[in-house]
């Protein structure tokens, strides 16, 4: 039954940061409101971390890896998103962001010299019709939304480099510590763009935005990692990562009932083919791999 209401809750909740971001950005200038988000998130897991006596990185290479992952796991790809939801929509976001499965598995012979799965390279060609079916439909229609539908991409390819990097470089440190760290890190490098890009820009508070800031950090930032955390622990990864297919369909619902976005029947079903295919990804884990090996050179310091 906690396996059940952990799953459900980490759908619910983000499934509704999409939504979220949305309603922020619309008031909040977006790379305020993000680095807003990190400062808050990262005060909770600070404070559990300090509550737990977590230690820090012990040496200089676990120091390297969170400060990589500060920029491309929470400054580029959260800045990216925050600006782009300006002009795309929470329901088209959530859909291209699920693709991050496909490009980590796509990635994973880059970073960590492994096979790639035969159903991720498949599932990467027909995700590709899909999004340039979402392209053609919804995000040509202005210059702006189609630089932010590019954006989120950038957005997801970031991720999938940092989740496989994450893997190879810190596989011993505690995820509360470094998730604190990356979201300090990047709330600064956030802080500094800000400054330049966004000084003239006034904030709107009202209740609204300040709500769905206050649910971006306490809930799909601090909450959300530690119930993800507590699932992987009980659960097998692969049905963890289900929680992708399950996520952009939130986001569809929350965005069409609550903020009235308009979802076409294309669009609808531009977002089933690409979660198809990333659910064949998901499901590719036990097929023979192809032979794509890419050699790198370890970084073997201490």
């Amino acid at each position: 039954m906690k396996v059940k209401l952990a799953y459900i809750s980490l759908c619910l909740i983000w499934g509704s940061t999409w939504m979220a971001i949305r309603v922020v950005v619309q008031e909040i200038p977006p790379l305020r409101a993000a680095w807003m988000r990190f400062v808050l998130g990262a005060a909770v897991l600070i404070a559990v971390a300090w509550w737990k006596r977590l230690s820090l990185p012990a040496n200089s290479r676990e120091w390297r890896a969170v400060l990589v992952l500060s920029l491309t796991m929470m400054a580029i790809p959260y800045g990216l998103i925050f600006y782009s939801e300006q002009y795309v929509t929470s329901s088209i976001t959530a859909v291209l962001y699920s693709t991050a499965p496909l490009l980590t598995a796509l990635l994973t012979p880059i970073v960590l010299n492994k096979s790639v799965p035969r159903g991720a390279i498949l599932g990467l060609l027909v995700a590709a019709g899909g999004i340039a079916y979402l392209f053609q439909l919804d995000l040509m229609a202005t210059p702006k939304t189609l630089a932010g539908g590019v954006m989120i991409l950038i957005a997801v390819l970031c991720s999938a480099f940092s989740t496989v990097y994450a893997r190879r470089e810190s596989p011993h440190m505690h995820p509360v510590v470094t998730t604190s760290i990356q979201l300090v890190v990047g709330a600064v490098f956030l802080i500094v763009v800000s400054m330049m890009m966004e000084r003239e820009q006034v904030s709107h508070w009202s209740p609204k935005a300040a709500g769905a800031l206050v649910f971006l950090a306490i809930f799909g930032s601090a909450i959300a990692f530690a119930v993800f955390y507590w699932l992987i622990g009980h659960i097998s990864p692969y049905k963890a990562a289900t929680v992708n297919l399950v996520v952009p369909f939130v986001a569809i619902i929350e965005g069409s009932v609550l903020l009235h976005e308009i979802i076409t029947w294309h669009m609808f079903l531009a977002s089933v083919v690409v979660l198809g295919a990333v659910g064949s990804v998901l499901l590719a884990q036990s097929d023979a791999p192809v032979s794509l090996k890419i050699e790198v050179v370890a970084d073997t310091e201490a």
